[in-house]
């Protein structure tokens, strides 16, 4: 495993933030964000994790709430304790029994949804 991949940011379940979080590596989300999440990594929505925002990743995986779009240049999983009202977009796609899911989808193996450079 490469360094760039080990790299995650953890955002307890106690934690609040309103704003948009930007990282290089990958961000696991436990706690609510009202706001953006860009990862140029992996998110890691966690069980209970509360997102209202967009959310921009390699992969994005989800086990909580999400109120908002996911474009992941690679896959999106959603767990079956996952919530997700908005659109995806994603190379890849895996959704356990039981996921809610009110948006439309785009899932393309052969596209070409590169997230943008984080700065």
């Amino acid at each position: 495993m490469s360094n760039e991949q080990m790299v995650e940011s953890v955002i307890g379940a106690d934690v609040e933030i309103v704003g948009t979080v930007k990282s290089k590596g990958s961000v696991r989300l436990d706690g609510k964000l009202e706001g953006e999440l860009v990862c140029g990594g992996n998110a890691v929505l966690g069980r209970n994790a509360q997102l209202k925002g967009n959310v921009t990743a390699t992969s994005v995986s989800i086990e909580g709430r999400i109120e908002g779009n996911i474009l992941a240049s690679d896959k999106i999983e959603m767990k079956s304790t996952a919530t997700v009202n908005g659109d995806i977009k994603a190379r890849r796609l895996s959704v356990e029994d039981g996921v809610t899911f009110v948006g439309r989808s785009e899932v393309n193996p052969k596209a070409q949804n590169t997230p943008p450079p984080i700065h």
